[in-house]
């Protein structure tokens, strides 16, 4: 009976045994599973919540874990991070933003007697909380009454108080007090590539149209003409894609900080997407001299010339490839009183030199009427200096 005992205790015992190497095992595999689970957990968190996860996911060529489109996800969190700037931007320069109509007396028709009313439209921006407005000057150009509407429908008659000699800006005054005010930014750090907001009166009856785009090149010159045959060169000027539309002429060209980098002047009417804004830097300086003499103040030499570029050197065998080369000098100007002589090439003021992208009106302009500068020249093949005392151009 013991052996029968000891032989019935044995299964018993081997079944004890079995048992607890059983829950040791399965034990050890849940441990495993667990841990397993876990470095799962870890490695979809490190791919789809931080930097490494993206250049990693990219490598692995993974843009879906769990049927979450990692990609879609930061393109949408990087979209309603633009749209945001965009709104706050808007919200924060929409108020000061006006339109402006202009009407002048046309022709008197011959067969009534009467004369006929003519009428456009442009944009403006207010800059003082007293209703100093800044805009094109052919926005205002032959105006002889204005009628100022801002953001929240309230109209003002308009005065033309300055207008800049040389450059497309005029600065317009209106009786009011506690208005907003744009905020102006600096254009001498716009970079090629960043996102821009147009507003403007587009068409002369959207007023207040929000457009985006971006800076698609700095310092270009174009001749801006106001359809009836007259025309001036601009340069320096901030190209954008973002619409622009008669009427939006005046308007702001704001970055997405909500700030006025530049002033939508002119489009390209046979392309898409070109568009033209000066530099906000340019009213700066016009804003300067009107609040030091009450009006608008430029420098100048009185000499016309033509800026130089590579296939203007080489056609006309010209011994540089930039500069400015003298086309006529005005009688009594401060070129002539210099001596400077027509096909006189000028190289240089100052320490400045003078190329396509900073021609010499440009140039001059940096500097005050009454001021000395001292012009680097090539005349007959030989290098010389001239001083010159600025003139001054102003109204």
């Amino acid at each position: 009976m013991d052996l029968n005992a000891t032989q019935r205790l044995k299964p018993w015992k081997s079944f004890s045994n079995s048992r607890v190497w059983w829950w040791r095992f399965v034990g050890g595999a849940l441990a495993m599973i667990a841990i397993a689970f876990a470095g799962s957990l870890w490695t979809l968190y490190m791919l789809s919540a931080t930097s490494g996860g993206a250049a990693l996911r990219e490598k692995l060529g993974i843009n879906n874990i769990n049927g979450i489109n990692i990609q879609s996800t930061r393109t949408d969190k990087i979209i309603v991070e633009e749209s945001s700037a965009v709104i706050e931007a808007n919200k924060k320069v929409g108020p000061a933003v006006v339109s402006i109509l202009s009407t002048a007396q046309g022709p008197i028709n011959p067969f009534t007697g009467q004369a006929s009313t003519q009428q456009s439209s442009g944009t403006g921006f207010i800059i003082t909380t007293d209703g100093l407005i800044a805009t094109n000057k052919h926005v205002v150009k032959g105006g002889q009454s204005f009628t100022v509407t801002t953001a929240e429908g309230k109209t003002f008659d308009g005065k033309v108080v300055a207008t800049d000699p040389t450059n497309d800006l005029a600065l317009m005054k209106v009786d009011a007090r506690g208005l907003p005010v744009a905020d102006l930014g600096d254009s001498d750090r716009v970079e090629v590539g960043q996102y821009v907001i147009a507003i403007g009166n587009a068409l002369g009856e959207f007023q207040n149209t929000v457009t985006l785009g971006v800076i698609s090149a700095e310092n270009r010159t174009v001749s801006a003409g106001d359809g009836s045959g007259n025309s001036e060169m601009l340069d320096g000027l901030l190209q954008t894609d973002a619409a622009i539309n008669p009427g939006n002429s005046g308007g702001p060209l704001l970055n997405l900080a909500g700030q006025v980098i530049g002033m939508n002047t002119a489009v390209t009417g046979n392309a898409q997407g070109i568009g033209f804004a000066l530099p906000i830097n340019d009213l700066k300086r016009d804003l300067e001299s009107y609040n030091k003499t009450g009006k608008i103040l430029q420098s100048y030499i009185g000499a016309r010339v033509q800026s130089i570029t590579k296939a203007i050197a080489k056609s006309a065998k010209l011994p540089v490839d930039q500069g400015a080369y003298v086309v006529s000098v005005v009688t009594g100007s401060p070129a002539a009183n210099a001596g400077i002589k027509a096909e006189d090439i000028i190289t240089q003021v100052n320490k400045d030199k003078i190329t396509e992208t900073s021609p010499l009106p440009r140039t001059i302009h940096r500097y005050s009427p009454g001021e000395k500068v001292t012009l680097t020249i090539l005349r007959d093949g030989k290098e010389m200096t001239l001083e010159v005392t600025l003139g001054e151009l102003g109204r």
